[in-house]
């Protein structure tokens, strides 16, 4: 184990070691040791770093000094439901600590029961957490740390206000870790008694992610993607679409040619959306179609590609939906499914973000190379 592990309690690092994590990435490097040191920090890394171990790490560490296991003693806020459940099940990856998890759009009586199990951590939406301590079901007088995870969204202007209230009902002087793959003026001004961490990009988007161009019009997008998918056979893929009514469109469209996959947007239910994200979790489906909802914080292992039916017209969102591949040192393939304006404005993204997109087609059912772009290339040699 390398140093910034060392700190950590035997049963952690022993966790570690069953789940294969024998060295920290670079982000956990830099952090454990200050949230070890009880430092309030802000830090920015981007997509597929780290950055939930990072902070869960050491707060389970000082969680096992702490005298009182009968109180909520620590607090992790998120901005959406798939995100608080992902941090929810890394944390049961690697404790037997007492975790909850507390989110809106879900019965808030079957919540507050849980409560009665005297869990140390709770994790949730912060709208939530904050009406269940204004009722006094949730305690919070006990926490030590509070966790705002992917905080740039947390600060924006829908849900800034409930951010504030959270925060407000903490215990004054606990230690604060905020995280976010984009680090705003906003985010900043917000935790400004921390002390911010700027991790060095480690360009995944260039270096471990490759970018293809496929024209379809917009009325041959879904067979386009049809063909992709029994051309390329892909592994775990992420398909991306700006708007919920065109992913459920795409679902009754590849289900009808016998494509197992699964839906998820802002329209689906809580109980779908997590039987959604199971089943492709657990690769009982390989294909999952989602709206912008899914493009922060998804953090499922092994996806292979992500094919964009269109292309957002934030560069953020763009950069957010890619990185939901090649995380965690590995590689992955960055599909955008594109009309002719489209391909315009990706060709100015490829020299804005330094990619390199190389266009491709479908021919006799195999995805190749352009036949202009072979040209092209023949004139260069």
């Amino acid at each position: 184990m390398s140093d910034a592990f060392d700190g950590l309690s035997e049963k952690l690092r022993q966790k570690l070691e069953t789940l294969a994590i024998t060295a920290p990435t670079p982000v956990q490097s830099e952090v454990i040791p200050r949230i070890l040191d009880g430092e309030s920090v802000l830090f920015q890394s981007e997509t597929g770093t780290g950055k939930t171990f990072a902070y869960l790490l050491p707060l389970l560490t000082l969680l096992e000094n702490q005298a009182d296991h009968q109180r909520v003693r620590i607090i992790i806020t998120a901005p959406t439901f798939e995100l608080a459940s992902q941090i929810n099940a890394a944390c049961k990856s690697v404790t037997d600590r007492k975790t909850v998890l507390l989110i809106g759009g879900a019965p808030i009586k079957r919540q507050i029961e849980s409560l009665k199990d005297k869990p140390e951590i709770v994790i949730g939406t912060a709208a939530r957490l904050v009406e269940l301590i204004r009722l006094k079901k949730l305690k919070a007088d006990s926490v030590f740390a509070a966790v705002f995870d992917e905080t740039d969204r947390l600060v924006k202007k829908e849900t800034v206000s409930d951010t504030s209230d959270l925060r407000q009902c903490l215990p004054q002087g606990i230690q604060t870790i905020a995280c976010t793959a984009t680090l705003s003026n906003q985010t900043e001004k917000f935790f400004e008694n921390s002390r911010t961490i700027v991790m060095p990009p480690e360009d995944v988007l260039r270096k471990r992610i490759t970018h293809w161009a496929i024209f379809a019009e917009n009325r041959d997008k879904i067979e386009t993607l049809r063909k992709f998918i029994h051309a390329q056979n892909p592994g775990k893929s992420l398909v991306f679409t700006s708007r919920a009514d065109q992913a459920d469109n795409i679902l009754s469209k590849l289900t009808y040619r016998k494509i197992q996959c699964e839906v998820l947007h802002a329209k689906t239910d809580k109980q779908r959306r997590k039987a959604a994200i199971d089943r492709f979790r657990s690769g009982k489906s390989r294909i999952l179609i989602t709206s912008d909802l899914a493009a922060r914080g998804l953090d499922i292992p092994d996806i292979t590609h992500i094919i964009q039916m269109d292309l957002p017209a934030d560069e953020d969102a763009f950069i957010h939906r890619s990185g939901r591949t090649a995380r965690a040192g590995k590689t992955g393939t960055n599909v955008v499914i594109g009309d002719a304006a489209e391909m315009r404005r990706f060709a100015t993204l490829e020299k804005k973000l330094g990619i390199t997109v190389y266009p491709k087609e479908i021919r006799g059912g195999k995805v190749t190379a352009c036949a202009q772009d072979e040209e092209n290339n023949e004139n260069r040699d």
